[in-house]
């Protein structure tokens, strides 16, 4: 269930007042989620954790040497023609330093400079290239020099189109290209009722976008290129085309098509390089802020159930997930032998609860609907799931950082159950992107390090600054923004609480 209200915001407990995994345990019990979770956290010799992975990798095997992933995690502070910033180059080190051995896509480079989702995100071309090829061994560098060798590290590069979502030239002022009307995402984004959805001949010179970009990331270095298909952008937006007429909209392999054409433009451009998927696997109704209490409730139908303008959902109950076009969506993956895939789910732009779980939402969204824990839950749930429907596929699971400081006694058990192959870490590495190491070296975690999901590295965005852990990361903390973001979050509470 999706849509739950609590009765008080006291009935979601902070992450740090349970005792131990097992408190944890029993709390997502009584919320209708099992997950398993081992009593001692074993190091690298013995850890599930620590244990590498062979993947097949074109006419080979690539070996991985353990089970930490570094989700793709954008700083919005690229350099206004698309190359990487100094602050980038910081993000990429530390990501690079993290002891993690697979590195998923750094962060969303668009393939077209109008493809933006802001004017300083990172943009592929025959300009920029050079640069994001030294953005990348600035990584390994990093990895080298901490653990003596990159032979198993495997690094990728997420390829986006943001669609509904561009806004390449200036902040605030959005520049959509969608893949059809949506009845509550049109009237919420307004840009977009001004426009017609992208054509078929404008979606073939996308896809010839994505085949060059990928000839360059393979050029310049990277081990596979993500085909991002999540989180309300361009990819995942085809998904949800039952309303689109001729070849990208209505059944199932139209809706797909997108997908499949990325996948043969990167095999034809760029032969051998591997593939990987970011795919949001269930989605859900926007959300939005009940005046009354500040809470996340669901927006009102647009018209009388079936729900038909969202991936991954129940028509009958938009509220509820439904994995069952997410499951053939991975059977068309591992026919056509893609197989790195990332689970995540629905987008921050309309329903941030479910895609990025927090007791402390961003100030421009909404108080929690439901115990974040039952979020995180249900991101681990549907990996598990889609796991066991698809086995060849190597699957990079989300929503761990919500876990904080039991995050290693379930992602443990998971992986050592074969739940997830990978542990995905995203906010996680802002605030202290060492975990994976101290997990493996030393089997605990620094408690004054761990994000507790203040959403400062949202925050930052949405009011025309960098991203980064203004709460915990020093170098970000003694900003000027960090005064800035302060005053914004107090104003927000004032609202909040005279609702």
């Amino acid at each position: 269930m999706l849509c739950s209200v609590p009765v008080n915001d006291r009935a979601y407990p902070r992450i740090a007042s349970f005792r131990d995994a097992g408190a944890v345990a029993e709390h997502l019990d009584q919320l209708g989620w099992s997950l398993p979770f081992d009593d001692t956290i074993l190091t690298s010799g013995t850890s599930p954790l620590g244990q590498p992975i062979e993947i097949p990798w074109a006419d080979a095997r690539r070996r991985v040497g353990n089970r930490f992933a570094v989700q793709p995690m954008e700083g919005w502070d690229g350099e206004p023609d698309g190359r990487p910033s100094d602050l980038t180059r910081r993000r990429w080190r530390r990501f690079g330093a993290s002891g993690a051995k697979l590195l998923w896509g750094g962060e969303a480079v668009a393939v077209l400079p109008e493809a933006r989702a802001n004017p300083n995100q990172l943009v592929l071309n025959e300009r920029t290239a050079t640069a994001l090829g030294s953005l990348r061994d600035e990584a390994v560098g990093a990895h080298r020099q901490g653990f003596g060798t990159s032979d198993d590290l495997v690094i990728g590069l997420q390829l986006t189109h943001s669609g509904r979502f561009c806004n390449p030239n200036e902040k605030n002022r959005p520049e959509p290209v969608i893949v059809y009307n949506h009845p509550l995402l049109d009237a919420r984004f307004p840009a977009a009722q001004r426009l017609d959805p992208v054509s078929d001949a404008e979606i073939a010179s996308i896809v010839e976008a994505f085949g060059k970009a990928a000839r360059l990331a393979q050029q310049i270095g990277f081990n596979f290129v993500d085909l991002k298909h999540c989180h309300g952008y361009l990819g995942h937006e085809f998904l949800s085309a039952y309303h689109r007429p001729g070849r990208y909209g209505g059944s199932f392999e139209n809706r797909t098509r997108f997908l499949r054409e990325c996948i043969e433009a990167v095999r034809a451009s760029a032969p051998g390089l591997e593939i990987g998927v970011r795919l949001s696997a269930y989605d859900s109704i926007a959300f939005i802020r009940d005046p009354a209490t500040g809470r996340g409730r669901p927006a009102a139908l647009p018209e009388a159930l079936p729900y038909t303008w969202a991936f991954g959902v129940d028509r009958a109950d938009p509220c509820r997930t439904d994995l069952t076009e997410a499951k053939q969506v991975l059977g068309i993956l591992e026919s056509l032998q893609v197989r790195l895939v990332n689970i995540s789910a629905s987008s921050p732009y309309y329903c941030v609860h479910l895609q990025r779980p927090a007791l402390f939402p961003p100030c421009d969204a909404y108080l929690p609907p439901e115990d974040p824990l039952a979020g995180a839950a249900r991101l681990l749930s549907a990996a598990r799931e889609l796991k066991q429907a698809a086995p060849a596929c190597i699957i990079v699971s989300s929503g761990w950082s919500y876990f904080q400081d039991h995050l290693p006694a379930f992602a443990q058990a998971a992986v050592r159950a074969g739940s997830t192959d990978f542990v995905g870490l995203g906010r996680m590495m802002l605030a202290y992107p060492e975990l994976p190491a101290d997990v493996l070296e030393k089997g605990r975690l620094d408690r004054k390090r761990i994000c507790r999901t203040f959403s400062d590295c949202t925050n930052g965005p949405r009011n025309g600054m960098v991203s980064g852990c203004y709460p915990l990361d020093p170098f970000y903390k003694a900003l000027p923004e960090a005064q800035r973001l302060q005053e914004i979050k107090r104003r927000s509470r004032s609202m909040l609480s005279s609702a």
